[in-house]
């Protein structure tokens, strides 16, 4: 009869295993609810080797809000091809797929949770909004961004980001819903932008003609119509 051997893991691998078990307790409850003994004992470890290679929980959970920011922005990046309206829809699914599997995870990452005031807590959360920033603007294929159009992709971040965190309070709307309608609050921003700016209009006319009327910004127009009453029949 053979006994099995716990195999021991190396510096990095055990490193990169308290990571992964915190970022999973705190993707299901928040980190300030969290403590090191219950990552201890999810890990398999005791409490004290867990500070032999994290100096304190903020050090482990800025390793956490690292991974969950770098997944994070990787939801944003989408092929360029095919309809903006479509590539948008995609990309907004994914981002509420991340934000339904960690809601307390990414509310604290957005928070800062137990990083408040952090300076590298606040510099992981300023990279996610900026690769979200810069993936779009490679969607609209615009070399030099004009003041408006950065205006207008900043403020539709911010918007999915404030979407997500209302909608993690209860889950009221349906998600697929949410996605849907933030693809549609992209579009009327560009489109009350094209309304004070030549460069924007053309912006606006480029992504309309490229746009499906069976596609989500094609959606978006049918909607609007039905909302305008139909103009009196003259006498």
């Amino acid at each position: 009869m053979t006994t099995g051997v716990r195999r021991r893991m190396g510096v990095e691998e055990r490193r990169q295993q308290l990571i992964g078990v915190a970022l999973e307790l705190f993707s299901h409850r928040s980190p300030d609810d969290v403590s090191i003994d219950e990552i201890a004992a999810a890990a398999g470890i005791s409490r004290p080797l867990v500070y032999h290679y994290f100096p304190g929980k903020l050090s482990l959970y800025e390793a956490a809000l690292r991974r969950a920011a770098d997944e994070l922005a990787q939801r944003f990046v989408e092929p360029r091809e095919g309809p903006l309206g479509a590539r948008l829809l995609r990309v907004m699914e994914r981002f509420f797929a991340f934000v339904d599997d960690h809601g307390p995870g990414f509310s604290a990452l957005m928070r800062g949770g137990p990083a408040v005031g952090s300076s590298r807590a606040n510099a992981m959360i300023d990279e996610v909004r900026q690769a979200a920033y810069e993936q779009i603007i490679k969607h609209l294929e615009v070399a030099d961004p004009p003041a408006r159009l950065e205006l207008v992709v900043r403020s539709w971040v911010s918007l999915a980001e404030s979407t997500a965190l209302i909608w993690l309070d209860g889950r009221k709307i349906p998600r697929a819903e949410l996605e849907l309608q933030l693809v549609h609050d992209f579009a009327a921003l560009v489109a009350v932008s094209a309304a004070y700016d030549v460069e924007m209009a053309q912006i606006m006319t480029r992504i309309v003609a490229a746009e499906p009327a069976d596609g989500p910004l094609g959606d978006l127009v049918t909607r609007l119509v039905t909302l305008v009453p139909p103009a009196a029949t003259p006498r």
